[in-house]
């Protein structure tokens, strides 16, 4: 493993596009009674708010302003906006975005349990083998035991205690290089196709999710490609 280096607010002062594959090769710890979980990130996905960048994200649970439900969004980076997918998945972001610019983050979609494997096993028993244990974003906030609505604004760069949890970013001391990226996985419409490659993945990780569209994304796409 490359070598890693805490997390700053500084290193995830920028568009979440910018800041998504830096988080990669990175890991997060999550200390609870249990012990300690560390999973190594190996895909992301960024998503920006209303007003950051110059491409309005229609993907974006930040997309028309701020609510309660994206209230993290619009705080510090560093901190995990944990929302809840689908009623019952938690999945973990990581605020991102310039002074001026908030309502972004990147979603920790997949990553590979480096520490506290045995207790990553207990959460997730559906898991046949250890590269599921967290290969996929809400078996990756099941590992990790970060839950909605309890762990949602958690600061993960100075790791204060929340609800039983500390949680700590460390980001590789050099950014990863075997990168690739490419449409987000399951998101509706325009927002999951080629006009917004935001996915960023460890090319060739085993750990990394298997890609599908989302709902009218691929017609989207095509259609697209019928313009070119």
């Amino acid at each position: 493993m490359t070598s890693l280096v805490p997390a700053t607010r500084a290193a995830l002062t920028g568009l979440p596009v910018q800041v998504a594959p830096l988080l990669l090769g990175g890991v997060l710890r999550v200390e609870s009674p249990e012990g300690v979980v560390g999973v190594r990130i190996t895909e992301v996905e960024a998503y920006h708010g209303l007003g950051q960048g110059e491409a309005f994200d229609p993907g974006s649970h930040a997309r028309m302003g701020p609510t309660a439900r994206n209230a993290t969004m619009w705080g510090e980076p560093g901190h995990l906006y944990v929302y809840l997918s689908h009623g019952i998945h938690s999945c973990v972001n990581v605020v991102a975005g310039r002074a001026g610019e908030r309502g972004g983050g990147v979603l920790l979609r997949a990553g590979e349990v480096v520490e506290g494997q045995e207790i990553a096993r207990t959460r997730r028993l559906a898991a046949r083998t250890d590269r599921e244990l967290a290969r996929g974003p809400g078996k990756l906030g099941q590992a990790l035991a970060l839950r909605h609505a309890r762990h949602d604004g958690i600061d993960a760069v100075a790791a204060t205690p929340r609800a039983g949890a500390v949680a700590r970013l460390l980001l590789p001391a050099v950014p990863a290089t075997n990168v690739s990226a490419g449409p987000r996985v399951g998101v509706a419409g325009a927002a999951g196709t080629d006009a917004f490659p935001w996915r960023f993945w460890l090319t060739g990780d085993a750990t990394v999710s298997p890609f599908r569209w989302g709902r009218g994304a691929e017609a989207a796409a095509a259609t697209d490609r019928m313009l070119d």
